[in-house]
């Protein structure tokens, strides 16, 4: 078993940080907000460090689920950043979906300290956090990769490299965008069955099994049919993310006409107060366009 440093304690962070202890590991814990890291400790029997220096001081493994770009250089570089209490040959694993350019710029400045950088964002949401069923899609070298896998193991159902540094974050962004195209899609499907007089439990219990089935349909129906999105994946979060998907796209050549699209709904969304609602929301979009 490992000595793992986590940082970062919000939906996903949190459960997941617990899943290490649960699998034999001695972890120590960091958080913006202490009184989180110490509540956190108390439940899971971990311990918790004021400073991700502190926190990463004598741990192989170092993992972090943070919110954006500057977050996640906050908690790696200055005198109280991880880095600088890693020593030479241990392991950073970034769970946060963020840009591969700081991905890489990351890696590089490790890379000046012998520190390894794994890219591991992931996908599964907060069930799949709690339930230790994540899905982790990494970039970096083969050989730290392979060690920060049995650590993952912990909490994951599926983990693979894709490539090299900022390979991760890129097929992130494939998920994303293959995402936004489907829940658009599944909220205009329900949309239409409603507006028809069709019963949508019904509808989704014959289309389900075929070719129009989805994780998003199994897992989101009820709720969208239900007009409830108090949970799962914050559209903020998702703007961030499909932010990211554009610009890359942008630099890369890539045409992403529906993904551009599905982006200028959910800022319909945020408009209507929707920020914190689940991504799933578009269909409330569409429910007040009819009125």
């Amino acid at each position: 078993m490992a000595k793992v440093a986590f940082l970062g304690l919000g939906v996903m962070g949190y459960p997941m940080a617990g899943h290490l202890v649960k699998a034999g590991h001695e972890v120590t814990v960091y958080n913006r907000t202490a009184a989180k890291a110490e509540k956190w400790a108390a439940e899971f029997g971990g311990s918790w460090k004021a400073t991700p220096r502190e926190a990463a001081e004598g741990c192989d493994f170092v993992m972090s689920c943070v919110g954006n770009d500057d977050d996640l250089r906050s908690v790696c570089l200055g005198d109280d950043g991880a880095f600088a209490g890693m020593a030479a040959g241990t392991i950073f694993v970034d769970h946060t979906t963020v840009s591969s350019a700081v991905t890489r710029e990351l890696h590089a400045a490790g890379a000046e300290k012998g520190i390894a950088f794994v890219d591991a964002p992931i996908s599964g949401g907060q069930a799949g956090a709690e339930n230790g069923q994540l899905v982790v899609m990494c970039g970096g070298e083969e050989a730290p990769y392979a060690k920060a896998e049995q650590v993952i193991d912990a909490y994951s159902k599926l983990c693979k490299r894709l490539g090299d540094s900022g390979a991760g974050q890129l097929c992130k962004m494939v998920n994303q965008i293959c995402i936004a195209g489907l829940v658009q899609g599944l909220s205009e499907g329900l949309h239409f069955a409603e507006k028809a007089g069709l019963d949508g439990r019904a509808v989704i219990e014959v289309i389900g099994g075929g070719a129009a089935g989805s994780w998003q349909m199994v897992n989101r129906y009820e709720t969208m049919i239900d007009d409830k999105f108090e949970h799962g994946f914050a559209v903020d979060w998702m703007r961030k993310d499909l932010g990211i998907c554009l610009a890359t796209a942008n630099e890369t050549g890539a045409s992403l006409p529906v993904t551009a699209l599905v982006d200028q709904f959910y800022k319909e969304v945020q408009k209507i107060g929707g920020g914190r609602w689940d991504t799933s929301s578009l269909i409330k979009r569409l429910r007040k366009l009819d009125g």
